[in-house]
């Protein structure tokens, strides 16, 4: 592509109107109270001029993890589901391992990006994230830790300034 027709292409896509994303905490102690993440994420949304579905708190439980991405892919309107948390290696941190199973289309450039601009904050233990994006039912599934640095920097560096481009591809 060339870049005045990546220009172009990014163009097309930001005509597409505010993107509308919902956010899954997978966490067994955060509540709506304790849930930094939630909060950094809907008011980064709100100010991106994206919207805000809904945002939900499930245990690190398969069948609770898979519930939540089946139940959100299956609102017209979601576009966007945005996990945070279980991304790790411990016996608890399922989420990766669920929805790298249901996906239709993995992103692999986004885990491998996320990993590499964690290294710069966190060193050698980002190889420890199994962060992780792709296409589930015609919808964008994004899977980051849970660390309020992870997520901020998720989305500060890759994810919103993608949005557009994201939700305009999946539609088309």
């Amino acid at each position: 592509m060339t870049p005045e027709s990546n220009v172009e292409h990014r163009a097309l896509a930001a005509e597409g109107g505010p993107v509308t994303l919902a956010v899954v905490t997978v966490s067994d102690t955060r509540t709506p109270k304790t849930d930094a993440n939630a909060a950094f994420l809907a008011e980064a949304i709100e100010q991106s001029g994206d919207l805000l579905h809904s945002i939900r708190i499930v245990p690190d439980e398969p069948d609770q993890v898979a519930a939540a991405l089946d139940e959100l892919a299956a609102e017209e309107q979601v576009q966007v589901v945005l996990f945070n948390g279980g991304t790790g290696i411990s016996r608890r941190d399922r989420t990766y391992d669920v929805l790298s199973r249901a996906m239709d289309k993995e992103l692999t450039g986004f885990g491998e990006l996320f990993r590499m601009l964690s290294y710069d904050q966190v060193g050698a233990s980002a190889m420890l994230s199994r962060a992780t994006a792709g296409v589930y039912r015609d919808t964008v599934v994004i899977s980051v830790p849970g660390s309020p640095n992870a997520v901020r920097l998720a989305w500060e560096k890759l994810i919103q300034p993608e949005m557009a481009h994201l939700a305009w591809e999946i539609t088309r």
